[in-house]
């Protein structure tokens, strides 16, 4: 069943494939993104299920937050659901020729994939990370929006004609800003420590010199507590720090990292890494030496330092662990032990994209 979200309406498919791998689309319907929408979709889909021993996935995008209501009911539902990038579902329908689009084409076209392909099945945040997240992310925007306040606000005291109205009312939205960042950061200890197990985990990590609560809080939110990873690779994948390789016969491209993932664990690594550095600490120093020697760019080793230390906070995390730079290598061997390539050709790989 492929479902083509938006904030109001949905639009279904069922499709079913049979031995020859053809595709054959059974019903379509059209329903409210609504509570008693979810359950006239549930009536329709047991209508027109007529063998129960044949597997259902419902198929959806992941579009904004529309869609959360609709696969939390029908996961509640014991339904197999399936939950995309949109740039995914997008590169696999053109793939397939759609040259037209609407609603009820796409849907038709998640169907045909949910039936076509063995994805992976989504399981709905904890409700502990899901506000944890919207915290840290609401953190992020306060941020973000007071650097764009401060640079017009140095615009109009540098500014030929200076307007005094102006400046003052951009002192107070920054001093208004400022307190709502401060509030936020505040509930976010507090909800780290209303956990008594994630607040210690999190005290174990924050032992890395340099190293800060909010930090961890923000890659504990955007990966629901590692949840869904069994391995390192997975969550360097997550974080778009994997590496893509481009070659074809003689000719070789450049390798880099993909860059592709939650670009919020990169950018909330950024400053810890020039701690990391700044602190002296080890092993992250000596990565920093060994790869700035290759290529003479600093930015490059502290993505490299980003990567290690992700891994690092999921390894003391995973185990439960304090940090001790006396144990780095304990830790390097844990990993080892439980990634499929080694997590010597993983660090090897990455040190040569970087």
């Amino acid at each position: 069943m492929g479902l083509d979200i938006s904030a109001k309406t949905i639009y279904a498919c069922i499709s079913i494939i049979d031995a020859a791998q053809k595709v054959t689309v059974k019903s379509s319907c059209k329903i409210d993104n609504t509570l008693s929408g979810f359950k006239q979709l549930d009536q329709w889909a047991n209508k027109h299920r007529k063998l129960k021993d044949i597997p259902l996935v419902v198929n959806m995008e992941a579009t904004g937050v529309y869609y959360e209501n609709c696969a939390l009911y029908l996961f509640k539902q014991d339904y197999s659901v399936s939950v995309l990038l949109p740039n995914k579902a997008k590169k696999w329908l053109q793939s397939e020729g759609l040259k037209s689009k609407n609603d009820k084409i796409d849907a038709q076209g998640l169907s045909k994939m949910g039936a076509e392909k063995a994805l992976e099945l989504w399981q709905p945040a904890a409700e502990y990370y899901y506000q944890l997240r919207a915290m840290t992310r609401q953190q992020q925007s306060l941020q973000e929006f007071k650097t764009a306040v401060n640079n017009q606000l140095h615009a109009e005291e540098h500014g030929m004609y200076k307007n005094k109205m102006v400046i003052r009312q951009l002192k107070q939205q920054i001093k208004f800003i400022e307190k709502q960042i401060a509030d936020l950061e505040t509930a976010i200890e507090a909800h780290i420590a209303a956990d008594e197990e994630v607040a210690a985990k999190v005290e174990n990590i924050c032992k890395i010199k340099g190293l800060g609560i909010l930090t961890v809080a923000v890659i504990i939110a955007e990966t629901n507590g590692f949840a869904l990873f069994k391995n390192g690779p997975q969550l360097v994948s997550y974080a778009g720090y994997d590496v893509i390789e481009n070659q074809s016969g003689d000719r070789k491209g450049k390798t880099k990292i993909s860059k592709k993932g939650n670009s919020r664990i990169r950018r909330i690594l950024h400053m810890p890494a020039l701690n990391m550095v700044r602190y002296n600490q080890t092993p992250f120093v000596d990565l920093y030496k060994r790869t700035f020697e290759k290529h003479g760019l600093k930015m490059k080793s502290y993505v490299a330092i980003q990567k290690k230390l992700l891994v690092l906070i999921y390894a003391l995390w995973k185990n439960n662990t304090a940090y001790n730079i006396e144990h780095k290598n304990k830790y390097t061997r844990e990993l080892e032990q439980e990634l499929p390539l080694g997590l010597a050709s993983i660090e090897a790989r990455f040190e040569n994209a970087v």
